[in-house]
C-alpha cells in the first residue's frame, strides 16, 4: 500500500462512520509510520474572513473572504492545515505532498494569504484524519475505500459539495451502484 500519497481516498457508499460517510479524502502523507490525510468536501460555517477574525489577522488584502474552512477530519480540529499549490520551501512547517502541492500549518502562510501574498491555489482545513500503519491497507482490501490519483482539478476547481463526485467521475465510477462486496476471495 505504498504510494497513496497524493491520491484521493473515496468513502465507499455502505461506510457508515459520521465521520467518514461521503468523504473524499486527501493523503499528504503515507509511509511506515502510518497515513496522514484531509477530508476536502465538509465546508463548515466558518469562512476564512470569519478565521482570520478569530485569530486577529488583518485580511485586508484577501481576495478569497467568503471561502469555507473545511472540516479536515476528527483529530487536531483545533489546528489549522492549508493544502496548496507550490513548493513547501517557501512557508515553515510544510511537506510536499504532490509533484506541484504542499501541506503548511504554520501561521505564516495564513499571513500571506490574508495579505494577498500567499500560494494561487489553497485549501484551509481545521483537523484532519490519520491512520495507524497498514491501517489503512486493511480499509482498502476491506472494500471501504476507493483510491484515484489527486488532481488539481478536483482539489481546487471543484466546489466542495461536488469534489467526491468528480473524483469517482476520473474512474468512470458511479458510488451510488457500486457494492459492498469486493471482487475478492
Amino acid at each position: 500500500m505504498q504510494g497513496l500519497r497524493d491520491h484521493f481516498l473515496m468513502a465507499m457508499p455502505h461506510l457508515e462512520d459520521e465521520n467518514f460517510a461521503g468523504s473524499l479524502t486527501y493523503i499528504c502523507d503515507h509511509d511506515d509510520n502510518g497515513t496522514l490525510g484531509l477530508k476536502l468536501n465538509q465546508p463548515m460555517e466558518l469562512t476564512l474572513e470569519a478565521l482570520f477574525e478569530q485569530l486577529e489577522i488583518d485580511a485586508s488584502e484577501c481576495q478569497a473572504l467568503d471561502t469555507p474552512v473545511l472540516n479536515g477530519g476528527p483529530v487536531h480540529r483545533e489546528r489549522g492545515f492549508i493544502l496548496h499549490s507550490g513548493s513547501p520551501e517557501h512557508w515553515d512547517s510544510s511537506i510536499r505532498t504532490g509533484e506541484n502541492r504542499a501541506l503548511t500549518t504554520s501561521m505564516d502562510i495564513l499571513h500571506a494569504i490574508a495579505g494577498g501574498r500567499g500560494p494561487e491555489q489553497f485549501l484551509v482545513c481545521l483537523g484532519c484524519v490519520g491512520w495507524e500503519p497498514e491501517q489503512l491497507a486493511r480499509e482498502i482490501k476491506d472494500n471501504t475505500w476507493l483510491t484515484v490519483e489527486a488532481s488539481d482539478e478536483v482539489l481546487f476547481h471543484t466546489p466542495a459539495p461536488a469534489r467526491l463526485e468528480t473524483a469517482a467521475g476520473h474512474l468512470g465510477v458511479d458510488l451510488s451502484l457500486l457494492s459492498r462486496e469486493a471482487g475478492h476471495g
